[in-house]
């Protein structure tokens, strides 16, 4: 009965009294409730700062890096390892995951095509989520065309462009696929592919190097060449009435 009384008085008083009341009655748990609510405020600030200041930093080391390779010439920039342990320092972060990209292309460019194809993968392990991830499976297909393996080259390219159709590597892929069907004498498939590539890309190198394949292409094979419209029938001519009677014209007489 006590209670129900307090109750009432309490719903009479003001709304800041009436918290007051409820907190006097409830401290304990009040207070175990705030805890909680700081540290965990307190625990989500700081992975969010660290989370920054480790990008931060990241995306440092690899601006510091790219300007040592740079300012070492073309041997220094053939250098692989510096980005690859930026890539091991900060992993799953967006400087590592470029870092990663930039050792594999690297080493694709000293024809290291198995060290390369290697990194490329990796990164396709690593940063399944990644928008760069096109670029690291056309080094995988480029890796493989480089060792010489036709087939797994073609399946990669080929895979690359049906299941990541628009990806802005999609050109490049399809431009390399129909470079090597056109090898392996399969014009019509070249041909397919390098209309695509001048579609995608119509005033890009890609386009503009595509069309002059395509050419080149036609040239080869004239029967890519759409077929001639048949000639035209030649006109008829006019045919005059034959059913109109001739008209008499005859001189008018004058009475005299």
């Amino acid at each position: 009965m006590d209670t129900l009384c307090m109750d009432a008085k309490a719903d009479e008083l003001p709304l800041s009294d009436r918290f007051w009341t409820w907190y006097e009655a409830n401290k304990k748990p009040a207070l175990i409730g705030l805890c909680v609510i700081v540290a965990a405020a307190a625990i989500a600030g700081f992975v969010a700062w660290h989370h920054t200041e480790r990008e931060t930093a990241s995306g440092e080391a690899l601006s510091n890096a790219a300007a040592e390779q740079m300012a070492a010439g073309p041997a220094g920039q053939a250098d692989a390892g510096i980005y690859l342990k930026i890539a091991d320092k900060y992993p799953g972060s967006a400087a590592g995951s470029r870092a990663l990209l930039m050792a594999a292309g690297n080493l694709f460019q000293q024809a290291k095509y198995d060290q390369a194809k290697a990194q490329f993968e990796r990164f396709t392990r690593e940063y399944s989520d990644s928008p760069l991830m096109g670029e690291a499976l056309l080094g995988i297909a480029a890796c493989l065309e480089g060792q010489g393996k036709t087939p797994e080259a073609t399946a990669a390219y080929k895979t690359l462009a049906e299941r990541h159709p628009n990806d802005a590597v999609v050109p490049q892929a399809k431009f390399a696929l129909a470079r090597l069907y056109a090898a392996q004498d399969k014009p019509e498939l070249a041909k397919t592919l390098y209309e695509d590539v001048t579609r995608l890309d119509p005033y890009g190198s890609m386009g503009n190097e595509a069309g002059i394949r395509l050419e080149e292409l036609k040239w080869k094979y004239p029967s890519l060449n759409p077929p001639a419209p048949p000639p035209s029938p030649p006109m008829a001519s006019p045919l005059l009435p034959t059913n109109i009677p001739h008209l008499k014209l005859e001189t008018p007489t004058t009475n005299k």
